[in-house]
Formats: structure tokens, C-alpha cells, sequence
């Protein structure tokens, strides 16, 4: 094989990197058999279709994963965090999912997620330095 160029590309969605996510999905579908991928994400609009929150996540291999969790500082406090893990946790069940995991950091919500029946799991020292990231789980059955 020729040698190949390493190339610098911080475009979360660009061409190359849906390229590569495609890549692990479709080497997960071939390892495990498990083809079912869902991606999970729902969004918070104003009445003027503004972006005020979402939650993005996916499904696969009966487990429901979170990766992101915001809501715009103007709709906090009423709810729609909480509206939109259950939307999530609601599909997750649809799709037959026994296991929801996320993460988050010690200066963000973990007590709302422990509240909600999440479990620290694991957590990592130091990331960023001076604080912590925590790894929760939760059975959906």
C-alpha cells in the first residue's frame, strides 16, 4: 500500500468522519451480528423554532446510550431535561433496550442522573485536572 497522508480535519460532521463512525458501525453489525442502530436524539424549539435543548444519543445492542444532554440556560428548571431522558428512556424500551448508559462530569448533573436511578460505574481522575468524569448506568427493565 502506498503511504498514506495524515490529514487534520476538526469538522465533527464532516464527510470523513461520518466515514469513520460508519466504519465501527458496520465492523459492530459484522462482529456481533447486531445490526439494529437507532440514533436517539430529540430537541427542545421555541414557538419560533429556536434551539432551546436536546439530548443526543443512540440505541444499539439493547442498550441505549446518551452522549449529550443540554438545555439553553433560558429553559432551565422546567423540566426539560427531564422530559427529554424520558422521551429517550421511553424509545429505548420500544427498541427493547434493558441498559441505558451516559457521562458526565463532576461540575455538570450527576445528581440529576442519580435521581433519575443511574449508577456510578466507574469514574476517571483528573479530566478535566481538578475534576472528575463519572461513567452511570441504568437497567431500563
Amino acid at each position: 500500500m502506498a503511504k498514506l497522508e495524515l490529514v487534520f480535519d476538526p469538522a465533527e460532521n464532516s464527510p470523513s468522519a461520518e466515514r469513520v463512525k460508519n466504519g465501527v458501525i458496520f465492523h459492530n453489525f459484522a462482529a456481533t451480528g447486531v445490526s439494529a442502530y437507532y440514533p436517539t436524539n430529540f430537541f427542545l424549539k421555541s414557538e419560533r423554532g429556536e434551539l432551546m435543548g436536546g439530548l443526543l444519543g443512540m440505541i444499539w445492542g439493547g442498550c441505549l446510550h446518551i452522549s449529550i444532554l443540554w438545555v439553553d440556560e433560558a429553559a432551565r428548571g422546567e423540566g426539560n431535561a427531564t422530559r427529554m431522558m424520558d422521551a429517550a428512556e421511553a424509545y429505548a424500551r420500544e427498541h427493547h433496550c434493558h441498559l441505558a448508559t451516559l457521562d458526565t462530569h463532576s461540575f455538570q448533573a450527576r445528581p440529576f442522573y442519580e435521581k433519575r436511578g443511574y449508577e456510578v460505574f466507574g469514574t476517571l481522575d483528573d479530566y478535566p485536572k481538578g475534576h472528575k468524569k463519572f461513567f452511570l448506568r441504568k437497567m431500563l427493565n
